[in-house]
């Protein structure tokens, strides 16, 4: 039953909200689609000095010199729930709704620029680090960035109507128990991406450069 009332909850919120998924979604992928089309924009001056940074990187990597797991973990956690306050407390002010889609796009852009990059520099080799470094996390990042962007805009867009309404009739405190209970839903899965990143990552990463290096 609390599965199926989960289920139902889950498909109403989807129904009701699918324009502005919709809509924060192919924003995202433009973000994407931008970040791959700056690579090409780069000045060969640029393209080398990140490269000459990737090398050593990937020297680093072969020898195993990595950051502790336990920092990478919470560097990287840090980093997300910085995103994802920044986001609810923009959601709350109103005014932060332009700043919220922008941020989505930034965010876009940087993944979009991190797989450019190495597919630009390496082909296939570099997909295939990109693969395992950059895809893993971000199947769980992505979506929860999306969801956050979207209850954020959602809300905002709830006060707003509430103030140009005039009207009290919109249950506040049962709306903002919501959308900050889903952002708490939205830091935990990010937890998990944070710990693949840190744990996981590097070994794998390491397997990859140790074959592209053959």
């Amino acid at each position: 039953m609390k599965n199926q009332s989960w289920k139902h909850t889950i498909s109403i919120h989807i129904k009701e909200h699918s324009s502005i998924y919709l809509f924060i979604t192919i924003l995202f992928m433009m973000g994407i689609v931008f970040g791959a089309i700056v690579v090409n924009s780069l000045s060969v001056t640029q393209k080398t000095d990140l490269y000459m940074y990737l090398s050593r990187f990937f020297g680093q990597v072969v020898q195993g010199e990595f950051a502790n797991a336990h920092d990478l973990f919470l560097q990287s956690y840090s980093h997300h729930i910085k995103y994802i306050g920044l986001m609810w407390i923009l959601g709350i002010s109103i005014i932060g709704l332009p700043i919220i889609l922008i941020l989505l796009f930034l965010k876009g852009i940087v993944v979009g620029f991190t797989v450019g990059f190495l597919v630009n520099q390496l082909g296939f080799k570099g997909f295939l680090l990109s693969f395992v470094s950059v895809l893993p996390q971000n199947l769980i990042i992505i979506p929860a960035f999306i969801i956050i962007g979207t209850i954020a805009v959602s809300f905002s867009l709830r006060l707003i109507g509430q103030i140009i309404s005039k009207r009290g009739s919109l249950p506040f405190m049962q709306i903002f128990t919501r959308y900050t209970g889903v952002a708490v839903i939205i830091c935990c899965l990010v937890a998990l991406a944070s710990a693949f990143e840190a744990y996981s990552s590097p070994l794998l990463m390491k397997q990859v450069v140790n074959i592209i290096n053959k």
